[in-house]
């Protein structure tokens, strides 16, 4: 009887050790992975001005409304932060953060908004290796480079 309810209790928990489904990357994470580096510059380059002229095309065709601003709050907003700081050096910068991040496997069906959100915030990080960025970002000692 034991056996037989042991059988049973270990049949109930096979389900639950189902492996999980790998991510399905997205287009755009699969391109990056294919370009060249001087390729990933022009490609970053055309995203940030794509962003930063539909964003100012609707200021001028609608002004300041919701969708005006909700399009900056979701999607402008990091581009006008990243072209704050980036400069031909800094390009080369946010291109090694977006292929860390696409790296990761687990990441491959993410945005590409999420891979610049990513750059961004370690490129923003105080320290000089990416442990030492991990962890002033970890305990939220985030302070600019300067």
């Amino acid at each position: 009887m034991k056996f037989v309810l042991t059988l049973i209790c270990t049949m109930m928990l096979l389900p639950a050790q189902e492996k999980k489904k790998d991510p399905a990357p997205n287009a755009i994470a699969v391109y990056w992975k294919i370009l060249e580096p001087k390729e990933k510059e022009i490609f970053l380059f055309s995203y940030l001005t794509q962003v930063y002229d539909t964003h100012q095309q609707m200021i001028k065709d609608m002004g300041y409304s919701e969708v005006t601003t909700w399009y900056y709050d979701n999607k402008a907003e990091l581009i006008y932060g990243i072209f704050d700081h980036i400069n031909q050096s800094g390009m080369q910068e946010y291109i090694g953060w977006i292929d860390e991040y696409y790296r990761h496997e687990e990441f491959s069906g993410n945005s590409f908004d999420d891979a610049l959100s990513f750059a961004f915030r370690f490129h923003q990080a105080a320290g000089e290796t990416i442990w030492e960025k991990y962890e002033n970002l970890k305990f939220g000692k985030i302070k600019p480079e300067n």
